[in-house]
């Protein structure tokens, strides 16, 4: 039995924001002289915590930036934003030779991030951050490291879950309440 499509709301495609990272024009040699075809890369996301990223080759760069936006939208991934505005914890990711180190950081700060970055973190709703790439300035690799970081992220809640505790036990608070309480039936 072949499996149907998922259906799609149609206002999800009208607050999903794309922007275009790169274009890169590439030649081949044949005998009547060059032909010419472009690679383009694109994010796209909601500024709600949803990104994702996406590559298309076409002879046409219209053709390109449809078609890595297309895969961008199919490969999204949701990132836990703290606050409305910037990440829970400083974070690094690694692709090939480029690494990326990102930080959370104090309202107000705003988006410290060179190119390729900078459009993931517009996208995703991130507007305090700073990052630091080292390595590769090659904007695939750029792109494809911060999303290994946004990856490794986890929430206050995620991991409260993992380890079968509250949230408040994480920063704590847990242990004051339990020793109040033991205090208070002791006497």
């Amino acid at each position: 039995m072949a499996r149907r499509p998922r259906q799609r709301e149609e206002g999800q495609d009208s607050e999903l924001v794309d922007k275009l990272v790169s274009i890169n024009r590439v030649a081949k040699v044949v005998k009547g002289g060059r032909r010419f075809g472009f690679a383009a890369l694109v994010v796209v996301g909601d500024t709600k915590g949803r990104v994702g990223y996406g590559a298309g080759k076409a002879r046409e760069v219209p053709e390109a930036i449809r078609k890595a936006t297309e895969q961008a939208k199919r490969k999204m991934i949701r990132v836990p934003i703290r606050d409305g505005r910037t990440l829970h914890h400083d974070v690094e990711g690694r692709f090939g030779a480029g690494r990326v180190v990102l930080r959370a950081a104090p309202a107000g700060t705003g988006i410290i991030a060179g190119g390729p970055m900078r459009a993931v973190f517009e996208t995703v709703g991130i507007h305090d951050i700073v990052t630091k790439s080292v390595g590769s300035s090659n904007p695939y690799n750029m792109v494809k490291a911060t999303f290994a970081a946004l990856q490794n992220l986890s929430s206050p809640r995620a991991v409260a879950a993992r380890r079968s505790k509250k949230v408040g036990e994480l920063f704590g608070r847990g242990k004051a309440d339990a020793q109040a309480q033991a205090a208070g039936q002791e006497g």
